[in-house]
Formats: C-alpha cells, sequence, structure tokens
C-alpha cells in the first residue's frame, strides 16, 4: 500500500474494469462498513473485480464486492458478499442516476483507499468497450512497451 502526497493510501485497484470500460467520469464517495470489514480491508482482504453499482429506492448500492471475514473477528463477521451501501449525496445520485438511464451507461468501482482514517471508494462512469476497442488498448501499450525497451537499450549499449 502507497501513501501518496495527498494523505491517500490505496488499497485495492479494479484493474479489470479500466480494460472493460472507457472511464468518462469518477466520483469519490464513501462507504457504509463494520468494524471487522474495515480491519480486513487494513490486511488487504478486499477483491473488487466483479463488482458494480445500482440504485435502489434512491440509494446507492455497492455488489458484488468481496471483503474477506476478519481472522479475528468471531461472531462478528458479516457476509463477505453482502450489499455495501454507498454515502453520496440526494443531487448525485440523482444525475448518476439519468446518466445511466438516458445513456446506457454502468456505475463501477475503481479503488479502495484511506482517505485519512476513513475508507474512500472512486466510482466510475463507464461505458462499455467492444473488443475491437480492448485490441487497440493493447497493441498502443505494446507499442509503448517496444519503444521503451528500445530506448533503454540503446541508452546501455551507446
Amino acid at each position: 500500500m502507497a501513501i501518496n502526497k495527498s494523505g491517500t493510501k490505496q488499497i485495492a485497484d479494479n484493474r479489470k474494469a479500466r480494460h472493460d470500460y472507457f472511464v468518462l467520469e469518477q466520483i469519490e464517495c464513501g462507504i457504509e462498513l463494520v468494524g471487522t470489514e474495515v480491519k480486513s480491508i487494513r490486511s488487504g482482504g478486499v477483491n473488487l473485480k466483479d463488482s458494480w453499482c445500482s440504485v435502489d429506492d434512491g440509494e446507492m448500492w455497492v455488489k458484488g464486492m468481496h471483503i474477506s471475514p476478519y481472522e479475528q473477528g468471531n461472531i462478528f463477521n458479516r457476509d463477505p458478499m453482502r450489499v455495501r451501501r454507498l454515502l453520496l449525496h440526494k443531487r448525485e445520485i440523482d444525475r448518476l442516476l439519468g446518466k445511466v438511464k438516458q445513456e446506457g451507461l454502468t456505475l463501477i468501482p475503481l479503488s479502495l483507499y484511506f482517505k485519512g482514517s476513513r475508507v474512500k471508494l472512486a466510482l466510475g462512469l463507464c461505458k462499455g468497450k467492444k473488443l475491437y476497442d480492448k485490441r487497440e488498448d493493447m497493441a498502443k501499450k505494446a507499442a509503448v512497451r517496444d519503444i521503451d525497451r528500445a530506448i533503454k537499450s540503446k541508452i546501455n549499449n551507446g
């Protein structure tokens, strides 16, 4: 876990989301957790891979996020896959819901991090990538990697 200059400490990153979606907008929100979940998160027991967000009854919920049970948690442990509420203002939820309904976008958790002592979630307003978009991104990454490798070998040899 690396600490940024802004005082944030990265816990988990959803790399699959950046591969499968174009991230159009990123929103920071709080997440409602219980004590043993926070302790488990501190030890790195969280997975965002197949998680997504939805709005039910005017509240934003994250689904599919796995927080491993805390080993010393005994009876206070909760279900690892339980649905957790996200803490956003009503107008933010309404704005995001409007974009999801009208434009066919998706709300995907991008990363989980500590900001001070609080756990925050970076929520992405995303548009799905087609297969050719994914191939194009992989080709660009490979080209950049090849250029960097050629520059590095040129510096070392000459």
